[in-house]
Protein backbone atom coordinates (compact mmCIF):
# COMPACT_ATOMS: atom_id res chain seq x y z
CA UNK A 1 0.00 0.00 0.00
CA UNK A 2 2.78 2.48 0.61
CA UNK A 3 4.34 1.47 -2.39
CA UNK A 4 1.07 2.74 -4.35
CA UNK A 5 0.80 5.60 -2.09
CA UNK A 6 4.59 6.84 -2.96
CA UNK A 7 4.09 6.36 -6.76
CA UNK A 8 1.04 8.76 -6.30
CA UNK A 9 2.82 11.38 -4.46
CA UNK A 10 5.59 11.32 -7.03
CA UNK A 11 3.04 11.66 -9.95
CA UNK A 12 1.45 14.41 -8.28
CA UNK A 13 4.44 16.21 -8.05
CA UNK A 14 6.13 15.76 -11.30
CA UNK A 15 2.56 17.07 -12.66
CA UNK A 16 2.50 20.03 -10.44
CA UNK A 17 5.95 20.96 -11.62
CA UNK A 18 4.86 20.59 -14.95
CA UNK A 19 1.85 23.46 -14.54
CA UNK A 20 3.52 25.42 -12.16
CA UNK A 21 5.67 27.69 -15.07
CA UNK A 22 2.86 27.66 -17.55
CA UNK A 23 0.79 29.32 -14.78
CA UNK A 24 3.44 31.61 -14.08
CA UNK A 25 3.99 32.55 -17.08
CA UNK A 26 0.10 33.35 -18.23
CA UNK A 27 0.09 35.50 -14.97
CA UNK A 28 3.23 37.53 -16.03
CA UNK A 29 1.84 41.33 -16.47
CA UNK A 30 5.00 42.47 -17.35
CA UNK A 31 4.79 41.78 -20.77
CA UNK A 32 5.58 44.48 -23.76
CA UNK A 33 2.67 46.55 -24.88
CA UNK A 34 1.81 45.70 -28.64
CA UNK A 35 4.33 47.71 -31.09
CA UNK A 36 3.97 49.64 -33.78
CA UNK A 37 3.19 48.69 -36.97
CA UNK A 38 5.92 48.40 -39.10
CA UNK A 39 7.76 50.45 -41.94
CA UNK A 40 6.02 50.54 -44.98
CA UNK A 41 7.48 47.81 -47.84
CA UNK A 42 7.09 48.85 -51.69
CA UNK A 43 8.19 47.77 -55.09
CA UNK A 44 11.35 48.40 -55.61
CA UNK A 45 12.85 48.85 -51.90
CA UNK A 46 15.02 46.75 -50.32
CA UNK A 47 14.27 44.07 -47.33
CA UNK A 48 16.95 42.82 -44.93
CA UNK A 49 17.25 39.44 -42.50
CA UNK A 50 18.02 36.18 -42.14
CA UNK A 51 17.73 33.52 -44.89
CA UNK A 52 16.01 30.88 -43.44
CA UNK A 53 15.46 27.28 -45.60
CA UNK A 54 13.03 24.92 -45.21
CA UNK A 55 11.93 21.32 -47.46
CA UNK A 56 8.26 21.32 -48.20
CA UNK A 57 6.11 18.83 -50.36
CA UNK A 58 5.14 20.06 -53.90
CA UNK A 59 0.95 19.99 -54.33
CA UNK A 60 1.46 19.38 -58.17
CA UNK A 61 4.07 16.19 -58.13
CA UNK A 62 4.34 15.35 -54.15
CA UNK A 63 8.21 16.10 -54.26
CA UNK A 64 10.10 17.89 -51.28
CA UNK A 65 11.27 20.90 -52.88
CA UNK A 66 13.03 23.32 -50.85
CA UNK A 67 11.61 26.76 -49.95
CA UNK A 68 13.54 30.06 -49.00
CA UNK A 69 12.04 32.48 -46.14
CA UNK A 70 13.60 35.83 -44.71
CA UNK A 71 13.21 36.55 -41.36
CA UNK A 72 12.94 40.64 -40.92
CA UNK A 73 11.48 43.22 -38.65
CA UNK A 74 7.79 43.74 -39.38
CA UNK A 75 6.61 45.71 -42.69
CA UNK A 76 3.53 46.68 -43.87
CA UNK A 77 2.42 46.00 -47.35
CA UNK A 78 1.15 48.14 -49.65
CA UNK A 79 -2.41 48.93 -50.33
CA UNK A 80 -4.62 46.52 -50.76
CA UNK A 81 -2.45 43.85 -48.78
CA UNK A 82 -2.01 46.47 -45.70
CA UNK A 83 -0.52 44.25 -42.25
CA UNK A 84 -1.98 40.98 -44.04
CA UNK A 85 -4.44 40.53 -40.77
CA UNK A 86 -1.70 40.97 -38.29
CA UNK A 87 -1.20 43.57 -35.72
CA UNK A 88 2.59 44.62 -36.87
CA UNK A 89 2.73 43.50 -40.28
CA UNK A 90 4.31 40.46 -41.60
CA UNK A 91 7.97 39.01 -40.10
CA UNK A 92 8.41 36.38 -42.63
CA UNK A 93 8.95 36.80 -46.01
CA UNK A 94 8.96 33.59 -48.47
CA UNK A 95 11.45 34.27 -51.20
CA UNK A 96 9.74 32.29 -54.28
CA UNK A 97 12.34 31.13 -56.60
CA UNK A 98 11.12 31.34 -60.67
CA UNK A 99 14.50 29.46 -61.63
CA UNK A 100 16.84 26.72 -60.73
CA UNK A 101 19.61 29.66 -60.95
CA UNK A 102 17.66 31.42 -58.60
CA UNK A 103 17.59 28.74 -55.87
CA UNK A 104 20.93 27.84 -56.11
CA UNK A 105 22.07 31.26 -55.42
CA UNK A 106 20.05 31.46 -52.12
CA UNK A 107 21.48 28.09 -51.09
CA UNK A 108 24.92 29.74 -50.36
CA UNK A 109 23.65 32.05 -48.14
CA UNK A 110 20.79 30.01 -45.34
CA UNK A 111 21.40 30.96 -42.45
CA UNK A 112 23.26 34.26 -43.21
CA UNK A 113 21.68 38.01 -43.57
CA UNK A 114 20.60 38.95 -47.20
CA UNK A 115 19.18 41.70 -48.81
CA UNK A 116 16.42 41.65 -51.72
CA UNK A 117 14.93 44.24 -53.72
CA UNK A 118 11.56 43.71 -54.04
CA UNK A 119 9.41 44.12 -57.12
CA UNK A 120 6.57 41.82 -56.08
CA UNK A 121 4.78 41.37 -52.61
CA UNK A 122 1.56 39.97 -51.29
CA UNK A 123 -0.05 38.62 -48.22
CA UNK A 124 0.03 35.03 -48.12
CA UNK A 125 -3.57 33.38 -49.01
CA UNK A 126 -2.23 29.06 -49.92
CA UNK A 127 -3.08 27.61 -46.71
CA UNK A 128 0.41 25.51 -47.63
CA UNK A 129 2.34 28.51 -47.46
CA UNK A 130 4.61 29.07 -44.64
CA UNK A 131 5.17 32.86 -44.30
CA UNK A 132 2.93 35.86 -43.46
CA UNK A 133 3.77 37.54 -47.30
CA UNK A 134 5.47 36.23 -50.68
CA UNK A 135 7.60 37.85 -52.34
CA UNK A 136 7.26 36.27 -56.29
CA UNK A 137 9.97 38.73 -57.88
CA UNK A 138 13.30 39.74 -56.64
CA UNK A 139 16.75 40.23 -56.69
CA UNK A 140 19.73 39.35 -54.64
CA UNK A 141 21.72 42.42 -53.68
CA UNK A 142 25.45 41.93 -53.19
CA UNK A 143 26.87 43.83 -50.17
CA UNK A 144 30.19 46.14 -51.24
Amino acid sequence: MTKCFAKRLALLATMAMMVTPAMSAQQDDGAPPPSKPGKPINAGEVLSGALNAMKVRDVKNGKRVPMYQITSEPRRLPAPNGLCNLETGPETFQLVTSSDAQATQLKSFVGKEISVKVDEIACASDPGQMSEAVITKWSLIRKQ
